[in-house]
């Protein structure tokens, strides 16, 4: 069962990283970690354990979260998280998954499990991410995520077992350290806009497994990781590429009309280790074209946020484009596994897709006056 556990549980390892930057007037800490050590058991015989931990801050008033740090405390299996805003009316859902399953917290892919599997392609109530090279992210001076009374936390840790061949090396207890400013502090509330591409990269030449067959790939994805990976699959190509025959290449893009004003402050991409681009483009091939994301050599032990140096103003029916490309030549994937020392070993293997490339926006809706 998950749930909030304070400093005092802490794992001394996570415990003791300290804050980028000291706590400013009016600010304060609180740290979360799951209320019990967690070993992962990967699902069919797999490397992967996509997990779901529900955490409460135990909110009693308005509050504003303008910053956190995520505290891995098993570094060698944790392969990156993502914490998602649970509503109140939210909660007893989520409690209802967590008590379905025997283990600390419950088994989910690509999203919380909760609500309608493919929803969060259209959109994520996240709160923070962490992969490799990430520290404490700071919201943009006069800005927050607004959490109200009740509101609660999950924490959707992937945990990857190929660097410790397959088998856990021991249990995980991470966390995270929140930092607060009253609600009353009157920021501009911050929602994250979850941009996807689908994946559909060709085996190599020369390579003819099972697994290159494309339904044979996704029959496997749901063998480990359960129905919801086949709903992602669907969802994409129905978003992307209005349902049609997907066509196979290194390079991918989806495009997505913006549904309402929001003000763009920051700008993550995130792949796995077959990544080698990532862009996110505002109305492209328009006079009003502009570049919100731009990694032409992607570093997967680089994927923080990029701070934009002006925000830029997003209007209803905009289009934004993520384009993600991938190489899954042999020499390229035998690279990045020995330049990574077995440490964080490719997810998207050839013949086995990794479901989707993504890329979030931290944006501000603009406040109106009148």
């Amino acid at each position: 069962m998950a749930g909030m556990s304070g400093m005092d549980m802490s794992p001394t390892s996570s415990a003791d990283a300290a804050p980028v930057t000291p706590l400013r007037t009016g600010q304060s800490f609180q740290t979360l970690f799951m209320p019990a050590a967690y070993t992962p058991s990967p699902p069919s015989g797999g490397t992967d354990d996509y997990r779901c931990f529900l955490v409460d801050p135990k909110i009693t008033k308005s509050e504003y979260l303008v910053g956190s740090q995520f505290l891995p405390n098993n570094a060698a299996i944790v392969h990156h998280a993502i914490f998602f805003k649970l509503e109140k009316k939210d909660v007893a859902a989520a409690k209802a998954l967590d008590a379905k399953d025997p283990a600390e917290g419950y088994t989910c892919f690509s999203g919380t499990g909760i609500g309608d599997p493919g929803a969060e392609l259209g959109g994520a109530p996240w709160l923070a991410a962490w992969a490799p090279g990430g520290t404490e992210s700071l919201a943009a001076k006069g800005t927050g995520y607004q959490m109200e009374p009740g509101t609660q936390i999950i924490m959707q840790v992937h945990y990857n077992l190929l660097a410790t061949d397959g088998k856990a090396n021991g249990a995980d207890r991470s966390g995270i350290r929140l930092r607060f400013v009253p609600g009353t502090t009157g920021l501009q509330p911050l929602h994250t806009t979850l941009l996807v591409a689908p994946i559909e990269l060709p085996c190599p030449a020369g390579q003819n497994g099972p697994l290159c067959d494309r339904d044979q790939s996704i029959f496997d994805e749901m063998s480990r990781f359960g129905s919801d990976a086949g709903a992602t699959v669907a969802g994409l190509n129905l978003l992307c590429n209005a349902a049609e025959k997907p066509r196979p290449g290194n390079t991918q893009h989806c495009d997505r009309k913006a549904g309402q004003t929001m003000v763009v402050q920051a700008v993550a991409g995130h792949m796995h280790l077959l990544g080698r681009s990532i862009k996110v483009e505002l109305n492209p091939g328009t006079a009003r074209a502009k570049t919100l994301l731009n990694v032409p050599v992607y570093n997967f032990d680089d994927q923080g946020a990029r701070k934009l140096p002006t925000p830029i103003t997003v209007h209803p029916g905009d289009n934004l484009r993520v384009t993600c490309t991938h190489d899954a030549g042999p020499e390229v994937a035998a690279t990045a596994v020995r330049a990574l020392g077995r440490r964080h070993q490719r997810r998207d293997v050839p013949g086995r897709r990794h479901l989707v490339g993504r890329a979030g926006l931290t944006a501000g809706r603009p406040v109106r006056s009148g």
